[in-house]
């Protein structure tokens, strides 16, 4: 018998198994897809000289994460490595807005194409995060209420301009770069990391997001693992297989077994009972673990309904590229970044977010593009590029504004259409791009979720970014924090706060309440009143008389 059952052997599955085996504790993870690694993997499907990240690519969160970078990684044979520039957004007339590691770079290039007055103002962002920094991110990783690192950003926002800091977190991204920019360049870069999550330009604190991502990227850069994402994943399999962790593929769960209120295992298709003496962690979407695993005798009368209010973030479309030579950006600094955000102006990126929130299909897509041998040579031969482009698309198509009648069903005429209107969007800023694909390979919303069931209808973040879903709201209304209505059960994945990105904080917040549970006080007193609570805020179990 194992001390702790994880479900799902994701990022969060995975940092959740290890901090709990470093503790002495015995534990197994289940996956059910053949392989580990969840959206951290890679492989040669597109070609067999290029390697290619089938889902996710870089991991500025990953190496920012106290979670991850407590597990020492690179003792297990993980590598890091990035591109010359770390994210460019080019722009019609052939200017390039472009990230840097350390804001003197960023500020000397964008004084340069944009002007000094708007320098300025990019420097006077990255004080403010000099300010914050490292209080704010531990604030965002630690479960709710983050009281010790909450009070320490607190004071640090009163020193860095009180209420004026912390309207700056409230604005829309647009009107941050109405406020504080004279020309298109920065708040643009600001918009297009605000695009990585589902938050419009017009969204409430989508300059916090946009800004955090970019700070980031000056801090420590958007860094990829050398030969591919699959190598995070292999150093946290190694790292727990060598504290004694067990990791089982093609090995479906099907029902977390309670009894008396408590998690006391689970039981996978073959009809197997794998039971937990002390925790069950579920690296699974919420609406996955509730009513589905876990049966609704078993949860607040209130569940149903506040999982039927859950709101998936957009759906994806990602096209892998084995490219004969680089991408022929007309902005030739375009071509030293990781990434690239494809879109012309603030208001093409307005449109494209108001038509997906909307249900439409645009015309023309925002796309990120990785340009992966920029970043790691190892991916593919010499003078050759491994790249990739994603854009989001609504989960329901109502209207296809473009020409090609896409509804959603996804069929092979639909997705290499979609795939069209992805390429010709990178030839606006790029001309004779299509003429070095090689070869390619097109994801699809369903082909997505088919390879990793996490990620349903395609969308990549557990659940919206919006401010209606985090905090206490994640996933339903309640205390913020990985504990659930069953005691012994926990919410390690996405679903849960802080939301979405390889961090490994869903899954570690996870491990650590399983871990304060079993401690002498606060098991007789603090899992079950967590549980309590969180049964209490989503109203009382369904009778079943």
């Amino acid at each position: 018998m194992s001390d702790a059952i994880v479900i799902g052997a994701g990022p969060n599955g995975l940092v959740a198994a290890n901090i709990l085996a470093d503790a002495g504790w015995q534990v197994d993870v289940l996956e059910g897809q053949p392989e580990p690694g969840g959206a951290v993997r890679s492989d040669r499907g597109v070609h067999p000289d290029y390697v290619h990240d089938v889902f996710s690519s870089f991991y500025p969160l990953a190496v920012a994460s106290p979670a991850i970078g407590a597990l020492d990684l690179e003792r297990h044979g993980l590598r890091w490595t990035q591109a010359p520039t770390v994210l460019a957004h080019p722009m019609p007339d052939g200017r390039c807005a472009t990230l840097h590691r350390g804001a003197a770079t960023t500020c000397a290039n964008l004084a340069s194409a944009f002007g000094g007055a708007d320098a300025e103002a990019w420097q006077r962002l990255s004080r403010l995060w000099d300010d914050l920094d490292p209080h704010l991110l531990r604030t965002l990783f630690t479960p709710f209420p983050p009281v010790r690192s909450g009070a320490a950003t607190a004071a640090r926002l009163r020193a860095a301009g009180g209420l004026r800091a912390l309207r700056f977190l409230t604005l829309p991204v647009r009107r941050l770069a109405q406020e504080e920019f004279t020309q298109p360049g920065a708040g643009l870069l600001l918009a297009g990391c605000a695009l990585h999550a589902d938050l419009m330009p017009e969204s409430v604190g989508s300059s916090a997001f946009g800004w955090l991502m970019a700070m980031l990227g000056q801090q420590v850069g958007w860094p990829v693992p050398i030969g591919g994402a699959a190598a995070l994943t292999d150093a946290l399999v190694r790292r727990l297989e060598a504290l004694g962790g067990r990791i089982h593929c093609n090995v479906p769960v099907v029902e977390v077994v309670v009894r008396g209120g408590r998690a006391l295992g689970v039981r996978t298709a073959d009809g197997q009972a794998h039971p937990a003496r002390r925790a069950v962690l579920a690296d699974v979407p919420a609406p996955a673990l509730y009513g589905t695993l876990v049966g609704w005798e078993h949860l607040p009368a209130r569940m149903p309904a506040d999982l039927r209010r859950f709101q998936w973030d957009f759906s994806t479309v990602k096209i892998d590229w084995a490219l004969a030579g680089p991408v022929p950006w007309t902005a030739p600094a375009a071509a030293a970044a990781g990434t690239v955000h494809v879109g012309a102006d603030m208001d093409e990126l307005s449109d494209y977010a108001q038509q997906l929130t909307t249900g439409r299909l645009p015309r023309r897509p925002f796309l990120l593009l990785g340009q992966m041998t920029t970043a790691d040579p190892a991916r593919s031969p010499a003078g050759t590029q491994s790249a990739w482009a994603y854009t989001h698309v609504p989960q329901t198509i109502t209207d296809d504004l473009g020409p090609d009648a896409i509804t959603g069903r996804w069929d092979s005429r639909e997705a290499e259409a979609m795939a069209g209107r992805i390429e010709q969007q990178v030839e606006r800023f790029a001309p004779g791009f299509g003429a070095r694909i090689a070869a390619r390979r097109i994801l699809t919303p369903p082909l997505l979720q088919s390879l990793d069931p996490s990620l349903v209808g395609g969308a990549i973040n557990g659940g919206t970014t919006a401010l209606h879903q985090q905090l206490v709201f994640r996933p339903v209304p309640g205390t913020g924090r990985p504990e659930t209505p069953v005691t012994g059960l926990y919410l390690a994945s996405s679903s849960a706060h802080p939301g979405g990105g390889v961090h490994g904080a869903c899954g570690a917040n996870a491990a650590r309440a399983a871990l304060r549970s079993h401690r002498l006080l606060a098991g007789r007193v603090l899992s079950p009143g967590l549980a309590a609570a969180q049964r209490m805020l989503s109203g009382p179990r369904e009778r079943h008389d």
